[in-house]
């Protein structure tokens, strides 16, 4: 029997890259960051200090206060859109198709990410515009124009270019793994299709559909393309007040509260979220 240090040093082994990984490119720059909040800029230089004024100064701006409900409000909005949109989906894929069909169809979600953000997005910005493809399409049924670009509308949809396939991908691989005996029993024990997907698949498969909801929570709270190219900048979402207040005065210490909020707010809901998910219930 091997000596238990040498089981420990091998366990080390194996953990270090990602130690190291998460330090140098997580809580380094996270710590640096914390620390640039107190910094103070004078004569458009940042000198190193330990002061609270960048706090106290953008927490009493109802502008950080509205971007930050904004922001939320947009994250959580297309959370509850992409989940609802994707879970049909997942479900015909986990339980309707084969495997192979279903392979394929995840192959074709990822595709997507094959391509530039950047460029999807222009993509939807020529699509959404006042004389664009869905404005013309529109057009032929006697409807619109409709504005679309620059409005909360155009967000969304840029969120859901971002998110969707992701979250699609998360519920199926969660649903396909759903014992289908559970499934079989509650149509022997009477239950309609409807019961069964409420009573059974949702329980079954609720850490697939949290995580999904979570992922897309984060990326769409993060996003900085979306708001800006389609929905305007205005009002702005905390990721564009943050390049507008280092275009103010180089003020990245004041970005770095923002940025460190942003941090925090994420951090509760994702801690939140993963408990909620993995939390038994007690019989």
């Amino acid at each position: 029997m091997k000596p238990r240090h040498n089981m420990d040093i091998y366990a080390l082994t194996w953990r270090l890259p990602v130690l190291v990984w998460q330090t140098l490119f997580f809580i380094a720059p996270l710590v640096f960051m914390i620390a640039m909040s107190f910094f103070l800029v004078k004569n458009y230089r940042m000198v190193e200090a330990f002061e609270l004024v960048n706090w106290m100064k953008m927490f009493s701006r109802d502008y950080f206060w509205d971007s930050y409900v904004l922001s939320l409000g947009l994250a959580a909005l297309a959370t509850i859109c992409a989940t609802a949109l994707a879970f049909p989906a997942s479900y015909a894929l986990a339980f309707m198709v084969s495997d192979n069909i279903r392979r394929w169809a995840i192959f074709f979600l990822i595709i997507p990410y094959f391509t530039s953000y950047l460029v999807r997005i222009f993509s939807w910005y020529v699509l959404l515009a006042e004389a664009g493809i869905a404005n013309g399409v529109l057009g032929y049924l006697g409807l619109g124009p409709f504005t679309m670009l620059n409005t909360a509308f155009a967000t969304i949809v840029g969120y859901m270019a971002l998110t969707l396939p992701l979250v699609v991908i998360l519920q199926t691989l969660s649903m396909a793994n759903i014992d289908r005996s559970l499934i079989e029993a509650a149509h022997n024990l009477g239950a309609g299709r409807l019961r069964t997907i409420v009573s059974v698949v949702v329980p079954a498969g609720k850490v697939g559909l949290i995580v999904g909801a979570l992922f897309c929570f984060i990326l769409s709270f993060g996003d900085f393309v979306s708001p800006y190219y389609l929905g305007g900048s205005k009002p702005p979402t905390l990721t564009i007040l943050i390049t507008d207040t280092t275009k103010s005065g180089q003020q990245w210490p004041r970005a770095a509260v923002v940025a460190v909020t942003m941090m925090a707010t994420l951090m509760v809901i994702a801690y939140s979220a993963i408990r909620y998910a993995y939390n038994r219930r007690q019989p």
